[in-house]
């Protein structure tokens, strides 16, 4: 398995943690985090808390779907012939889901307002629940990014563990980052926030021009035959 293979677990990670329902539980993990502003080694317990939590929920899930999916032998055959013919299409989708074309006001939500509430009322182990609950809450740009894309890179190079677990990773950096920030450096706290918003709209953006570009790139070389080099 290659670096590029690694990253773009990473990224895709990273990209699903700035989309709308993952950054409002992000961000209700911080506020959980921030309860600990006076306590540097709780702040960033709860961080790696939450960041295990999100990481085995992905795991879990990856790794069940992507080994149901190889274990059965005709499934595994027809995703070695016809996987790459069905990726352009899907990543042509999922660009769209990430430009807000399609899919706007859909989510399986199971961290609620209430839940949300009740969290700062929590200790510090809570952390680890709380990251795999927030993990599950799907909307169009989180699902299509894990299931549409995250899974198909799996199931490409057989990777049950590693890719899912670099996926969860990469979704819960902004509230590890933000734990480093209360402990070291709170008063950057408010800046790097704002930057965070203010970027999330132009990456997503760019990342669903992108998706779309390799879309249309796995169409023409895949299904239409055409060759570019």
């Amino acid at each position: 398995m290659t670096w590029y293979i690694l990253f773009t677990a990473f990224w895709l990670g990273l990209l699903t943690a700035i989309s709308p329902c993952p950054l409002a539980t992000n961000i209700a993990a911080i506020s959980f985090i921030g309860r600990n502003v006076g306590h540097g080694h709780w702040a960033l317990l709860s961080g790696f808390l939450y960041t295990a939590g999100r990481t085995l929920a992905y795991v879990g899930l990856g790794a069940g779907i992507t080994a149901g999916l190889l274990a059965g032998g005709g499934a595994s055959r027809f995703l070695q012939l016809y996987l790459n013919e069905i990726l352009g299409p899907l990543l042509i989708l999922l660009g769209m889901i990430l430009l807000g074309m399609l899919g706007a006001g859909m989510s399986l939500q199971l961290s609620g307002d209430k839940l949300q509430k009740q969290v700062s009322k929590r200790g510090t182990w809570f952390a680890l629940p709380l990251g795999a609950l927030f993990a599950l809450s799907f909307c169009p740009v989180s699902a299509g990014l894990f299931f549409g894309a995250l899974v198909p890179l799996a199931l490409k190079n057989g990777s049950y563990l590693v890719l899912p677990t670099i996926y969860g990773v990469g979704t819960a950096l902004p509230v590890i980052a933000f734990a480093f920030l209360i402990v070291f450096g709170g008063k950057y706290l408010g800046k790097a926030f704002n930057c965070l918003t203010q970027i999330d709209l132009w990456f997503r953006r760019a990342a669903g021009w992108l998706f779309i570009l390799a879309g249309i790139y796995y169409c023409l070389t895949h299904i239409y035959g055409l060759n570019f080099s």
